[in-house]
C-alpha cells in the first residue's frame, strides 16, 4: 500500500489556535491528518486506527490497531500512513494552555511529554473506545457557548493523560539502519525549531549539544560523532552559527536592546554575548546597528 507522510492539516488555522490555545479535530481516510507542526510551542495527543510507521528521534515503529500518540514540540518526529484506511482524532495545544490547568503542570515531566520519554500506547478494543469518546466529547464542547469549557477541556486532556499513565508505552521501537545520517537530520531540524525568536521574553530552551542529546534521547558523544561524520563540523559550531544568524537578524530588524536580544538568545549576561558574538564575527553587535 502507498505510503503517506502526514503534513499539516489546509483547513488548519494556527492563529486560531493561537487565540484559543487549543483545537480538537477529527482525522480519516481522503483528509490531511495529524499536522507535524514545525512551531515548538504545540503539544499533541492524537488516536489513530490503522497501520503507520512513526519515526520518533532515532527511533522508529511500525504500528498497527489502535495507538495513541504523545508529541512533544521539542523532539522531532514524522508519520507515515501504510494502510489506505484509518481514522481517529487529533488536539494540539500550546503550553500556555497546559500551565493554565493547575493541576496538569506536574504532568510536563511525565513519560509522555519528557524528553527522552516513551510517548506511545498500543490500545485494546475498551481503552480504544474510552479515548475515542473523550476526543468526541471535546470536539463537541469546542463549539458550544459554554462560558467554562477551556476548562472542561483542559480536565479531559487531564483525564487523557491519567489514563495514558497507568497503561504500558509500546517498546517495540527499532533503530534506523543510516543512524548517523538520520540523527544529524534531527538534530538541524531541532536546532531550527529553536527560531525565531519573536519576543524579548522568549528564550532558547536547548542550549548546548548535551541539552539536544538529551532532547533526541541519544547520548551526546553519539550525536557529536554524528553531526561531525555526515556534515564535517561540530555539534557546538552548527548551534554557534545558528545562534549568530538569528543574532543579526534581530539587530538587523527589532528594536530591542542589546540586553534583551542576548537574553532572548540564551546568555546569562550581555558581555558573554558581546563576547561570542565579536569572537563568531569579528565586530561587536553595536556595530551592526551603526
Amino acid at each position: 500500500m502507498d505510503k503517506q507522510v502526514l503534513s499539516e492539516a489546509a483547513d488548519f488555522k494556527t492563529g486560531d489556535l493561537k487565540l484559543k490555545g487549543f483545537k480538537v479535530y477529527e482525522v480519516k481516510s481522503g483528509v490531511n491528518a495529524v499536522p507535524s507542526y514545525s512551531r515548538r510551542d504545540f503539544y499533541k495527543i492524537c488516536i489513530n486506527t490503522g497501520k503507520n510507521l512513526i519515526h520518533y528521534a532515532d527511533r522508529g515503529i511500525e504500528t498497527e490497531g489502535t495507538i495513541l500518540f504523545f508529541g512533544n514540540p521539542h523532539i522531532p518526529y514524522s508519520w507515515e500512513i501504510i494502510s489506505s484506511d484509518y481514522s481517529g482524532y487529533a488536539c494540539v495545544f500550546t503550553e500556555g494552555f497546559l500551565k493554565g490547568h493547575e493541576r496538569l503542570e506536574s504532568l510536563q515531566q511525565s513519560p509522555l511529554f519528557k524528553l527522552g520519554g516513551t510517548p506511545i500506547f498500543q490500545l485494546d478494543e475498551s481503552q480504544r473506545s474510552f479515548m475515542t469518546s473523550l476526543f468526541q466529547r471535546m470536539l463537541a464542547e469546542q463549539s458550544t457557548d459554554y462560558i467554562f469549557k477551556e476548562e472542561l477541556i483542559g480536565n479531559y486532556i487531564h483525564l487523557m493523560i491519567h489514563e495514558a499513565l497507568k497503561m504500558q508505552p509500546t517498546g517495540n521501537f527499532f533503530k534506523h539502519k543510516n543512524a548517523s545520517s538520520r540523527i544529524t537530520s534531527l538534530f538541524l531540524e531541532l536546532l531550527e525549531r529553536q527560531f525565531p525568536i519573536e519576543s524579548p521574553r522568549q528564550t532558547r530552551v536547548l542550549r548546548t549539544a548535551q541539552d539536544f542529546a538529551k532532547g533526541l534521547a541519544v547520548h551526546v558523544n553519539h550525536l557529536n560523532r554524528s553531526v561531525k561524520e555526515v556534515t564535517g563540523k561540530p555539534t557546538t559550531i552548527h548551534i554557534s552559527e545558528r545562534i549568530i544568524m538569528e543574532a543579526k537578524a534581530l539587530l538587523h530588524h527589532t528594536d530591542w536592546s542589546i540586553a534583551d536580544i542576548a537574553y532572548a538568545l540564551g546568555f546569562e549576561y550581555p558581555t558573554y554575548f558581546n563576547n561570542f558574538f565579536k569572537k563568531m564575527t569579528g565586530t561587536t553587535p553595536t556595530s551592526l546597528r551603526a
